[in-house]
């Protein structure tokens, strides 16, 4: 056993496996499985070309070596970042803790109810900080939930609006730079004409729908925004206000001036800035708003005995849904960091967040009156954290480079400085020093903090919040360290079973690949510190870029989005670019299948594109047919094909050439979506196949956590006719010669959990690679073989194989009563997570097992299967009180003095005899999921307020 290979680690199954699997499933070698399963003319023809694997040591002492290239300076550049202290107890057991970062999106809520509960203590800091009446589980970043705010304002505009096509947005230049850049990206596709200029002199024409404002602004400048928010509702224009988490402790919040929606990021309470992200961004708005909201909702609901109970709220609204019609196309959350975010309040409580913005709001007004005494003026008339002081900047940036310290450099004669929370007593007076130093002149070191007092009067908070038990009961380590744990104990992750999800591909998030994320080299980083002080990440992110772009066989790659949806939407507009650059402007036709994801029409939409939806035969391929005369219809209009492969249904379609050749033909590109990446890795790619970009869901084929619905990256590979659009940043150089403006935030998107991606290709290598696509495949096929005889396996290949992934079709199960959600909650009591449900077809279920999950555990699962499938073999249409029905069944049912259902207590908590040995309890039972969308609850309330 070579035991320092990374992939004996990362796969499964063994040799020892292999003719045990290959007998069940009925070949002679895994190669006959690929033949039966992949179409020949597709294959690569050699390896990856990919240096040789690291083991985990190498690889490790690697990224120590390459982390020392970053130098790690002094921050105070602000612009939404800030160095932030991640609590030790935080960080250990929630950050680095797999019981967090390997759990999946709460769609099974019951076997959620912590990672549910945390969220709710993260909308409830967000709701009641910002003075909103609803908030959302978070969003990417601070840029885009401003961008999703516009598109919000956008649709509830008035009916007399939309009449008259009121489509003016203006932004105040007070708005950060990277979140202008992303408005810029987003206004256009849909319509809305964007109108940059000074909030003072807006003349709040008719012409405008709504206004976006920065609080404080970017260089500091704390605004009264009440008269203004106030005269735009005379005159009907809906106001946003993107603004800084912290100040909301000391400053007015903007509900109190009368906001319609408050966005911003909560990366200062306790998330490293690791170059850029990954951090939760907060999105809050008033209850009327709330069927046009983007993201997730957690919700208070009840179960089947009246306890309460959390769940997704408000589904409906989701573009797997609404597909087109939806007003965002985000998929998901950064839930991980949102709950890191959330647990940060409840650590310090509602007493201990003033202590921190007192402290950060006296450093800058130390260091204000400090530079004041050598002749060095301050500007703002109301800060809180960040001060604006004219000085000669190149002067200063020199003495201040050499002491390793970064301002923000306005421009030759004008300075900013944010402070934060790690800032102390000889930080301030190192920065004095450099300002004295380049006006030549002695200063007095500090002693203390001057008191707090430069924020106007009109706009110091009083209201109180963050009054709940749950925010005032946790300030010892220890208590903290339970309630995480009681917690952790409600959610099944990885570190108990296998997660099956077709088209998620809960893969191992190896501990090798995770572990330099809290490394200060990598997680302490400004995303816009000089680009000569990031040589380990731009290293890193080159390198990683070059990596996708063999795996993919494309020729250049952007890292900036920072979901798979984001990738979606910036493949999308950067073929709209390419389009543009040629004269076809009128090339607007995107052909989608109805068998693709729900997010591919709902990003086209966003990209402003005419959506065709093209039929999908029985077997669920795309019907080249269809297609053919779609595209000839629409061949002077034809923009591009968005297309899944392997397909939705879990197979390789042989006519996928003819198909993206046929688009090309008509003048059109091809967008593959990337989620089944898990199947071509090695074996084949969307160059080969004739697509033009792809995104690439690193969340999925490339190991970085779920994180119980995000952090994701979903980074865009493209040609050479694509690369020169990739996306820019307007504070750090990035993107193609002919850049489109910024998608995300940061210039590398969530650049930290990127090292994940980029050690799991490190150490695999392209054998590794390879043979995790091929274990992928074999995984699939076993567990096929051993369910087929008990389920109906919807689609398959030409030869009866399934790539990846496989349907199983649980519809006429309905003659015995029994639905799909049945069988999903009842594989609770087995111990598991349930596939996907009725995704991509109704009544469904849909099983990845991904390559990193043992036989042992295969076989679990499959016998658990088989199990259910006999119990409902003997469920009736008439008997409501089954085991399915009932299920799942937790321990306070199962050791009731009070036992009235028609089977054994054993039965319905121990199926099979394995269980016993490591048994998971649904905290609660079966959520009532209509109770509550009609009882919409998403804070911290006490149970009487919706009782």
């Amino acid at each position: 056993m070579k035991t320092d290979a990374f992939a004996l680690r990362h796969i499964g199954t063994g040799e020892n496996d292999l003719s045990h699997m290959l007998k069940t499933i009925g070949v002679e070698s895994v190669d006959q499985l690929l033949y039966e399963t992949f179409p020949d003319g597709i294959r690569l023809k050699k390896e990856l070309n990919l240096e040789e694997p690291m083991s985990e040591y190498e690889y490790l002492n690697h990224i120590q070596e390459l982390g020392k290239k970053n130098k790690v300076f002094k921050s105070y550049i602000g612009l939404g970042y800030n160095p932030a202290i991640v609590p030790a107890v935080i960080q250990r057991n929630i950050f680095e803790n797999p019981g967090w970062y390997t759990a999946y999106t709460p769609y099974q809520a019951e076997i959620a109810q912590g990672r549910l509960e945390a969220i709710l203590n993260f909308q409830t800091t967000v709701i009641e900080l910002t003075g909103m009446e609803i908030a959302n589980a978070s969003l990417l970043d601070e840029g885009t939930a401003a961008a999703e705010a516009m598109a919000l304002l956008f649709d509830v505009r008035s009916r007399d609006q939309k009449k008259n096509n009121v489509n003016k947005f203006f932004v105040s230049e007070e708005i950060l730079p990277q979140t202008l850049s992303v408005l810029q990206t987003r206004s256009t596709p849909i319509g809305v004409e964007l109108v940059v200029g000074n909030h003072e002199t807006f003349d709040f024409s008719t012409e405008f729908f709504g206004a976006m404002l920065q609080y404080p602004g970017k260089y500091g400048q704390v605004n009264d925004y009440t008269g203004f928010i106030a005269k735009a509702k005379e005159n009907g224009i809906k106001v946003g206000v993107a603004a800084d988490i912290l100040s909301l402790v000391k400053l007015t919040s903007p509900g109190e001036m009368g906001a319609d929606v408050v966005v911003g990021t909560s990366q200062r309470f306790g998330i490293p800035m690791g170059y850029g992200g990954p951090h939760a961004a907060f999105f809050a708005t008033k209850d009327e708003y709330k069927r046009s909201m983007p993201g997730r909702i957690i919700g208070v609901s009840i179960d089947v005995n009246g306890n309460r109970a959390l769940r997704m709220a408000l589904g409906t609204r989701e573009q797997h849904i609404k597909r087109e019609k939806a007003t965002s196309n985000i998929c998901t959350a950064q839930v991980l960091l949102a709950v890191m975010a959330g647990m940060y309040a409840v650590y310090h409580g509602p007493k201990g967040l003033q202590y921190i913005a007192n402290k950060v709001h006296a450093s800058a007004n130390t260091i204000a009156e400090a530079l004041n005494k050598l002749g060095i003026y301050q500007t703002n008339t109301s800060f809180f954290d960040t001060i604006l002081v004219k000085a000669d900047a190149a002067k200063v940036k020199a003495i201040a480079e050499r002491n390793e310290v970064n301002f923000y450099y306005v421009d030759a004669e004008t300075i900013s400085i944010s402070f934060n929370e790690t800032t102390s007593i000889a930080d301030i007076n190192q920065i004095i020093g450099i300002f004295a130093e380049a006006v030549g002149k002695e200063f007095t070191p500090v002693k203390i903090l001057l008191p707090s007092g430069r924020i106007a009067e009109s706009s110091v908070r009083t209201s109180t919040f963050l009054q709940h038990d749950v925010f005032n009961n946790h300030h010892s380590e220890s208590q903290l360290m339970r309630y995480i744990k009681k917690l952790e104990r409600k959610d099944l992750s990885l570190n108990h079973s296998m997660i099956s999800l077709g088209s998620c591909t809960m893969k191992l998030n190896a501990a090798a690949e995770m572990l330099p994320l809290s490394m200060a080299n990598w997680n302490s980083i400004h995303p816009f510190a000089p680009i000569e002080q990031a040589e380990g990440y731009i290293t890193m992110l080159k390198k990683l870029e070059q990596q996708l772009n063999v795996v993919t066989g494309f020729t250049g790659t952007t890292l900036q989005p920072n979901s798979g949806a984001q990738g979606e939407y910036a493949g999308l507009m950067a073929i709209r670019a390419y389009h543009a650059s040629r004269g076809d402007e009128h090339r607007t036709v995107c052909l989608i299948p109805s068998s693709a994801h729900g997010t591919n029409p709902a990003s086209a939409a966003m990209a402003g594109m005419d959506i065709i939806v093209t039929k999908t035969t029985p077997e669920g391929n795309i019907d080249v047919e269809d297609l053919r005369a779609r595209a000839i219809e629409f061949k002077d209009r034809l923009s591009c094909l968005m297309v899944t492969y392997p397909s939705t249904h879990g197979v390789y379609e042989s006519s996928i050439i003819e198909i993206t050749q046929l688009i090309h033909e008509n003048g059109g590109l091809v967008y593959m979506d990337g989620a089944n990446m898990n199947a071509q890795v090695g074996l084949t790619n969307p160059a080969t196949i004739g697509a033009d970009v792809c995104h690439l869901n690193l969340h999925k084929t490339f190991a970085i956590p779920h994180g119980g619905g995000g952090p994701g990256v979903g980074p865009i590979c493209v040609n050479d006719k694509l690369v020169p659009f990739l996306p820019s940043n307007p504070v750090i150089h990035v993107g193609g010669d002919q850049a489109i403006t910024a998608i995300s935030s940061a210039p590398y998107g969530s650049a930290l959990v990127c090292l994940i991606s980029y050690g799991y290709i490190c150490m695999l290598g392209a054998e590794g690679l390879t043979q995790s696509t091929k274990h992928a495949i074999l995984n699939a096929n076993y567990m096929k073989a051993r369910l087929e005889a008990h389920y109906p396996i919807l689609y398959s290949g030409e030869m009866g194989r399934a790539a990846h992934e496989m349907i199983l079709d649980c519809r006429s199960f309905e003659d015995n009563g029994i639905k799909v959600t049945d069988i999903a909650k009842r594989l609770m009591d087995y111990g598991f997570h349930a596939p996907t449900v009725s995704f991509p077809v109704a009544g469904t279920l849909m099983i990845e097992p991904t390559e990193s999950e043992d036989l042992p555990e295969l076989d679990r699962f499959c016998d658990a299967m088989i199990s259910i499938r006999k119990e409902i073999e003997a469920s009736t249409k008439d008997d409501v009180q089954n085991i399915l029905k009932n299920a799942p069944h937790t321990l306070a049912m199962v050791t009731s003095d009070e036992w009235v259902f028609p089977y054994t207590r054993e039965n319905a908590a121990f199926p099979l005899e394995y269980i016993a040995e490591n048994k998971f309890w649904p905290s609660v039972r079966r959520v009532d999921e209509a109770y509550g969308d009609r009882n919409l609850v998403c804070s911290c309330a006490p149970i009487e307020a919706y009782m």
